[in-house]
Formats: structure tokens, sequence, C-alpha cells
């Protein structure tokens, strides 16, 4: 948020999506509740009920903080940033509206006006009814179906990124799966046993990820499964795809370093997005991934939630969770580092890695990612029959993004003639596509 807009939102007082506080306080997390229990809304830190900037000051352990409070308080994620006005710190926290109910201290809260009050039983009965999401369902599990050694894990995982606040390594497992609403009521919920559990497919048999090596669509070279909980399927599925992909190695500063067919921090996220956001009330479908000789395909059960759309998924985006208790956990032990920019991410390591941008759709029901491997090697543009000019071409066009007539005379000194045939050949092979106004406007990039 500019300065101008923020003076802006504050000229214009508290309202229905907007709420003062000059300090932060126990009003601050009823206010959050209120926000998530209906519409959403903004909350100006720093500012004066009478819309007199005050400031903060702010370290960024004081955000760090700040942030682990409310994720640990009221099990959401909030966009924070910071706006200075005139030498004065403003913290601007954004609270998108909730799937689900958000209690703070044990009572609920909703927005009236500009005010924040106590939900009454009967909306809350009626919103519990309408957003119960499949991970907080409990069930007649017994605590034995728990593997203590996964959570112990978690807990040191989540205390060492300073995540899970006034618990210490050696807590009672039992007592964690309870403060982070895994137990309610002295019952298990679903999310306890998919994370956590010995054996989820006990219960739920196709919540697991089915890999499989496809040279065609016909002629499959293997298949695998990864099961159990959800930290082993993470990890047992990386396993899996490593063995699918290519590896070579480079030695840079005396270190060698190991380059993937496809950089594994992006794959890890593909895994992790799936995890995270498949639709397990549908439990009759698995996550499926291929692997092709040019390309992976992660397949996943549900849609992409209302209100985001696929062109939203390359560019910061307001974070929505269908299962949360299971971000949660994958938040707090580190997996997530920042909420809304998983697949931003990805975007970024496949670009760094000099790979296209992954395609993300809406299809057959579901959500699929698609991640393309370099077909545009040397060694392959030869064996296409390109001459070296073009071979030069596609490799800059691979770093800069495009190219122009004009660009391709100057990298391969030759005169326009040989461009415009050069270029006309490479628009033939389907290496290269035309793109912006014809004329001087007019470049080339990657088909």
């Amino acid at each position: 948020m500019r300065e101008d807009e923020l003076k802006k939102l504050i000229a214009s007082g508290e309202t229905e999506v907007v709420e003062f506080k000059e300090t932060p306080g126990e009003s601050l997390y009823r206010a959050i509740s209120a926000f998530a229990n209906s519409r959403g809304g903004t909350i100006l830190l720093g500012v004066d009920k009478k819309g007199v900037i005050k400031g903060v000051e702010p370290s960024s352990k004081f955000l760090e903080d700040l942030t682990n409070s409310i994720v640990n308080k009221l099990s959401i994620y909030p966009e924070i940033d910071t706006v200075d006005v005139k030498g004065s710190r403003i913290i601007i926290i954004k609270v998108n509206r909730s799937s689900y109910p958000v209690s703070y201290d044990g009572h609920f809260y909703e927005r009236v006006g500009n005010t924040t009050r106590k939900m009454n039983a009967q909306k809350l009965q009626a919103f519990l009814l309408s957003s119960t999401s499949w991970d907080s369902i409990t069930r007649d599990y017994s605590i034995d179906e728990i593997d203590i050694e996964t959570v112990k894990q978690f807990i040191r995982l989540a205390v060492e990124k300073k995540r899970l606040v006034n618990i210490s390594l050696d807590e009672n497992p039992q007592f964690v799966l309870e403060k982070l609403g895994f137990i309610r009521d002295n019952r298990l919920t679903n999310g306890a046993i998919l994370l956590f559990g010995k054996n989820p497919q006990k219960y739920f048999p196709n919540l697991c990820v089915r890999i499989g090596r496809f040279k065609t669509e016909t002629t499959i070279i293997d298949d695998k499964w990864a099961k159990g909980n959800l930290f082993n399927q993470l990890e047992e599925t990386l396993n899996i795809l490593k063995q699918y992909m290519s590896v070579r190695y480079e030695i840079k500063d005396f270190q060698r370093e190991d380059i993937w067919d496809y950089p594994i921090p992006a794959i890890r996220e593909a895994i992790l997005n799936a995890l995270i956001h498949r639709d397990y009330y549908d439990i009759s479908n698995f996550i499926l991934i291929k692997v092709y000789d040019d390309h992976i395909w992660f397949s996943n059960p549900g849609k992409l939630p209302e209100g985001i759309t696929v062109e939203e998924l390359k560019r910061p985006h307001k974070s929505y969770f269908r299962n949360p208790l299971i971000a949660k956990v994958f938040y707090l032990a580190g997996y997530i580092e920042q909420y809304g920019s998983g697949t931003v991410r990805m975007v970024d390591w496949m670009m760094e890695a000099g790979l296209p941008e992954p395609e993300y759709k809406e299809e057959m029901g579901g959500f699929s990612v698609y991640f393309y491997k370099d077909i545009y090697t040397e060694e392959n543009l030869r064996k296409m029959g390109l001459n070296e000019r073009q071979i030069k071409a596609v490799m800059y066009v691979k770093t800069k993004k495009k190219i122009t007539n004009k660009e391709y005379q100057k990298i391969n000194n030759c005169f326009r003639n040989t461009a415009t045939n050069d270029l006309k050949e490479l628009l033939i092979k389907g290496v290269f596509k035309q793109s912006g106004k014809k004329g001087k406007g007019s470049y080339y990039i990657i088909a």
C-alpha cells in the first residue's frame, strides 16, 4: 500500500472493513477474529480511534513475533506490511474472510458496522454448518493411531523455526495436538490422522500420491505410490520423482552442484501445494503425477477456491486454505514461508533454471500444474538442423526472453536479409513465434 492510499484510508475513518488500533492488545485479536468471520478487512496498527497517526516502531523481530502470535492464537495467516508516513511507521494487517469460524479465547466475533461483537449462537451454528473443513472433522479414532515420533519431529521443526510459541522440545505430543486443534472433546480430527497417523490409508485408501513414468500416454515405464502420513508422502514422492529425473554435475567455486531436469525446490513446492490444497472430501481420487520425457504433470482433486483465478497464481495473491489445520502444521514446521507465494516461487525457480514458466490449469474437475523441460539445448537444436546463428539467437531469447530482427543482426554480425531468412525458418520449425506489432514493433519469443 502506498502512502497516499494509506492517508486516504485513514481519512475515510473506521468502517465495516477498516479498524484503527493504536497498540496491539486483546482487542486486536478480537478484531482479527471478527474480520475473518465477516467480509475480511484491514487493521491499521499505530492509528488511534480519531484517525490520528501515532506510529509504532516495530523491529523485524516485532513483526515476526506479531505474525507468530496471530497464527498461534487464531490459526489464520494475515498479510502484514508496513508504511512510513511523515516519520511514523504504520503496520497494515490485512485479514481475508475465513472459510471456517475463527475464535479467540473461546469466543467467536463478527463485524457489525464499524464495531466488533460476539457472534450469537444461532449465527455461529449456521456458520459452522456451512464451513466445516474436512481436516477439522472429528471421528472415534484411537490415540494409538498417532505416530508419536512424527509429532515429536514436527515439534522440533516448529520450535526451531520459532513458530510454535510457549512449547518446549520435550512437550507432551498429545498436549500439542490439543493446542493446535487436532483433538477436540477427546476426539481426533481427520487432519491428525492424515498428518501424524501411522497408517491413514486404513481409513482413507485413496488419500495418497500415484506417480508414473510415461513414454507416451499409452506407454507406461513405471508406476509407484507414496503412502503413509502427509510428511511421509511429501518425502517419498520427491524421492520417486528424483528416480525419474536426470541429473548432471557442474563445478562452481570448487564445489560440485547437482543440476536436475527441474529445480528441486519447485518440484517440492508443487507436491506440497497438492497435499495442502487438494479436496479431501473427494476420497475417491488420489493425487496423480505423470513424468514424461519433456514435462511433468501434477493433477490434484479440487478446483481453485472461489475468488482466485489461474491468472492470479503467477503474481502475489491472497491466500485461501481448503484445509486450514493441514496448512497450519506445514507453516509451523517451516515448509511454508509466506502465504499465497508458492505458485509465484515456482515460476521464479523455473525461470532461474532457464526453463519455461510452469503452466496452471483448471481441468477434469481439478487443478493441474505443468513443468516443461528445456528441450532447446544446443545439442538438440543442432539435431533439428539449426545453424550456429539460429542457435545463438535461441540462447539469447532464453536469457533475454525476446529478440528483434535488429538484435539478431547485431549478435550474429549479419545482414538484414540473412536475419529475416533465419528467423522465418525458426518460425516454420516451431522454435520461435512472432509477437508485437508488425514492422519495427515485431519481436520473437520461444514458441
